[in-house]
Parts: structure tokens; sequence; C-alpha cells
């Protein structure tokens, strides 16, 4: 009994408050990502131990970093000697989109205390950031039972299939033959799990941009070429977001237009304007 009230008390003072149906909710959402999740861990895994880690080297950075983008991107910084502080530089570039990440989900977190919301940056990623997004959106809460256990259904979700098949990646390091072509599946894969979440203009012009600076920099030493792409798609994305979203402030038109649209309802509400009776 003194064990299970420990183990209780523990898990609420990292865990956030959160309601059991908005978890599950957060668990079906993710599943179906799980696939390309999968292939992308284990290729990471393979990739990481290919590169001349030791399996309990590889291990421990998969556990502790938690970002397969940066972990990609310092393995030939590491092949060659780099020294540690570009290491810790190229994967601090690669993760930037984590601060945007935080900054636009900081309404719903902000109330937390400070071991929730580390925990909750730990378990954050891409996917689970924009399923988050997607479902609350319009969520005028600032932080609720409800999107704290959507939020961990699916990062939970996120965190055991990656962890497990980063493991299967490491344990299987150098007997994946290169014909087995993991690494383009890995791509495959992702693909197929992110085209249909660019239903937003912003997030289509980072990811353009992306694109045609990984193109145009394939060529350059030590990856920097990843670093271009990265830092350019969040700075382009960020600019069409804030551009858009002052071109709304300050659009005469759509403002007449939304002021004419709550008249009407209110109109509408009241009874009024066509002979309707309460």
């Amino acid at each position: 009994m003194v064990a299970h009230v420990q183990v209780t008390t523990a898990r609420e003072s990292w865990l956030a408050p959160m309601d059991r149906e908005a978890f599950r909710d957060g668990v079906r959402a993710m599943l179906p990502m799980a696939v390309a999740i999968s292939v992308w861990g284990v290729v990471t895994g393979v990739a990481m131990v290919n590169s001349g880690m030791t399996v309990p080297v590889a291990l421990l950075m998969t556990f502790t970093v938690f970002a397969g983008s940066a972990q990609l991107a310092v393995l030939p910084l590491l092949a060659v000697g780099a020294p540690l502080p570009v290491v810790w530089l190229t994967a601090l570039v690669v993760n930037l989109r984590f601060v945007i990440f935080a900054a636009s989900s900081r309404r719903s977190f902000v109330g937390l205390p400070l071991r929730q919301r580390v925990l909750a940056g730990y378990v954050n990623g891409d996917l689970g950031f924009a399923l988050f997004s997607r479902r609350f959106a319009d969520d005028p809460d600032r932080g609720s039972p409800v999107q704290w256990g959507y939020f961990y259904g699916g990062a939970l979700v996120n965190w055991v299939t990656w962890q497990a098949a980063s493991v299967v990646g490491i344990v299987l390091g150098g007997f994946a033959p290169e014909s087995w072509g993991l690494e383009l599946a890995a791509y495959l894969a992702l693909t197929a799990v992110v085209v249909p979440m660019m239903a937003r203009f912003p997030a289509v012009a980072g990811v353009a941009t992306a694109v045609v600076l990984s193109v145009v920099t394939v060529r350059l030493p030590l990856r920097l070429g990843l670093i271009a792409s990265v830092i350019g798609g969040v700075v382009v994305a960020l600019a069409v977001e804030t551009a858009g979203s002052a071109g709304e402030r300050w659009n005469p038109i759509r403002r007449r237009s939304q002021r004419r649209s709550a008249c009407s309802d209110d109109v509408r509400s009241t009874g009024g304007g066509h002979g309707e009776t309460a």
C-alpha cells in the first residue's frame, strides 16, 4: 500500500492531470503513424552503430537525445572527431523547430510546474505536435486535463515506438545490408505521414523551401546542407505565418465581413428580421 501511494505521488508530481478518454484518443490518433516511426527508428539505430558507436553509447544517445534528425545530423561529425561545441551547435540548429513547437503550444502548458513542463518538452515530437495543434487549434482553454491527456496519449505511443525501433536498429547494427533499402523506406514512410498534415500554407512554404535548399546544398561537407535546409524552412514558415496573421488583422474587407456576419447571427438569434417568433 505504501509503495503504491509513493508511485502514485511520484507519477502525479511529474505528469499533468489527464482525462482518460482524451488519453485514449491521443493513443488512437498516433497509432496509424507507428509504422513510419518504427522504420525511421530502425534506420537511426543502424546508422548510429555503423558510424562507429558502441552499443552502450548508442543506447544512451537514443534514450537521452530522443531526436532522430539531430542524431543523424551529428553522426558524421562524431565520426570525424569534430569538436564537441560543433556537435552541440549542429544538434541545436537542427532542433530549432522545437522552440517553435514550444512557443505555439505554450498556453496549454504554461500553468504547469517546471518538472511537468520539462517532461512534456522531452516527450514532445514532430508528429505529436502536429496532431495536438490540429486537435486544439481553436480550443480557448489555456491548458486542461483533456489537452494534457491527448498530448500524453500520443507522446506515449511515439516514445515507446521510437525507442523500441531504435533498440532493434542498434542490435541489428552492421547486420543490415544496404540492399534492404532501409533509408529509402524510412523517407517514404515519413512522407506518407507528413504530406496529409500539410494543410496550411505556412507548412507547405516551409517544406518547399527546405526541399529546395537541401537539393542546392547537397554537396556541402558535414551535412551542413541539412542545417541550412532546416533554418531556411523554419524562417520561411514563420515569415509566412506572421504575414498571414498580420494580413488578417489589418484586412478591412475581411473585418467588415466578419462584423456583418456577427450582426446577422445576432438578428437571427433574437428572432428578428424575417418575422421569426421565439
